[in-house]
């Protein structure tokens, strides 16, 4: 898909190209600057990664095209559906894999969540317990501020 069918992308461009071309002015007016031993550092730095850079372009051309099931003229292509069935991709592992830690973090959630159930349910036991093994008068049972009396009395 091409930028220029968004709306508005040409201007975004300009910016960009923009930005760009300050970044490289200003880079090469401080670049003049430097010394000259850390000016030769960068310029071996530079031609070892160009010379990487091409290797891994020289190494990737063949991968590419053998993944697109033949030869491509000018030597570029994309496949974006991880190549033909098959093709070592992985398939039904590689996607079992990657949901593998959706899962756990679902399982954990569930865990979690069933605990604090269970915390509350035993501290629903412990009031009652305390309200059916104590010899109280029936008004008590009544009183709003009961339950919170006996909650104070557990800490």
């Amino acid at each position: 898909m091409n930028s220029s069918q968004f709306p508005g992308s040409t201007e975004l461009d300009a910016r960009v190209t923009r930005f760009g071309l300050r970044v490289a002015a200003s880079l090469t007016e401080r670049s003049a600057a430097l010394p000259q031993d850390v000016s030769e550092r960068l310029r071996f730095a530079r031609e070892q990664a160009l010379a990487r850079a091409a290797q891994a372009r020289a190494a990737a051309s063949p991968a590419l095209a053998a993944a697109a099931g033949g030869a491509v003229p000018n030597g570029s292509t994309l496949a974006l559906n991880g190549g033909p069935r098959g093709a070592g991709n992985g398939g039904l592992w590689a996607k079992l894999a990657s949901a593998l830690p959706l899962i756990l973090l679902l399982a954990g959630l569930m865990l979690m969540q069933e605990g604090q159930d269970n915390e509350q349910i035993a501290a629903a036991a412990e009031v009652d317990t305390a309200l059916l093994s104590d010899r109280l008068p029936p008004a008590a049972f009544s009183d709003p501020g009961f339950a919170e009396f006996l909650r104070d009395g557990e800490e």
